[in-house]
């Protein structure tokens, strides 16, 4: 019950920066949570790059091969989500963070996860606009401007920029072999 708790405190958190930033400009914003980091001894994010409208990488941050992310498909075999929810969150970044300009969107809503599952030739689901709403749950994306949009949040930045393929968790090689049962002679 004490790791429920500490995931409630964390998304407590999270919620009361978000409120607090909101309202601020993006310079601002920038200015606090530099001075946040600092004053943490956090290691620093990388600036934004105003002539890109996105992060750029950090000391921190993998690296992908050039020319790996033109596209969802690309982006989306890099990282390997291993479920819808992960997914959703790698549509929202890529359309946030990667996609051409054109389609660039900081909300996502029922359609892109048809359009760009599709697109990244990942199992779509049963009800996309459930998918939404467990990434929500899971909280990698928060409520957008209207119903039925939601917008990346920086849970759902770090899982897919940071996180995914998440390799670490089950090192190749490491499953350990069930020994065989051995079975109990009755002795007579």
């Amino acid at each position: 019950m004490a790791e429920r708790t500490s995931d409630d405190s964390e998304l407590k958190a999270i919620a009361a920066v978000i409120d607090a930033l909101t309202p601020l400009d993006d310079a601002a914003r920038a200015r606090v949570v530099d001075y946040v980091f600092r004053r943490l001894g956090l290691p620093r994010i990388a600036p934004l790059r105003p002539e890109l409208g996105r992060s750029t990488p950090g000391a921190g941050e993998p690296q992908l091969p050039p020319g790996t992310l033109a596209d969802i498909r690309s982006l989306a075999a890099h990282k390997q989500p291993k479920s819808a929810t992960e997914m959703a969150a790698v549509v929202a970044y890529y359309l946030s963070e990667l996609a051409p300009a054109s389609e660039r969107k900081t909300e996502i809503r029922v359609e892109d996860i048809k359009k760009y599952f599709k697109q990244a030739t990942f199992p779509l689901p049963g009800a996309a606009g459930m998918t939404l709403t467990h990434a929500k749950n899971a909280g990698y994306l928060d409520v957008g401007s209207q119903r039925g949009r939601y917008k990346l949040n920086p849970v759902g930045y770090n899982l897919v920029a940071h996180h995914l393929p998440d390799r670490a968790a089950v090192p190749t090689g490491s499953k350990k072999k069930k020994g065989a049962k051995k079975s109990k002679k009755s002795k007579r």
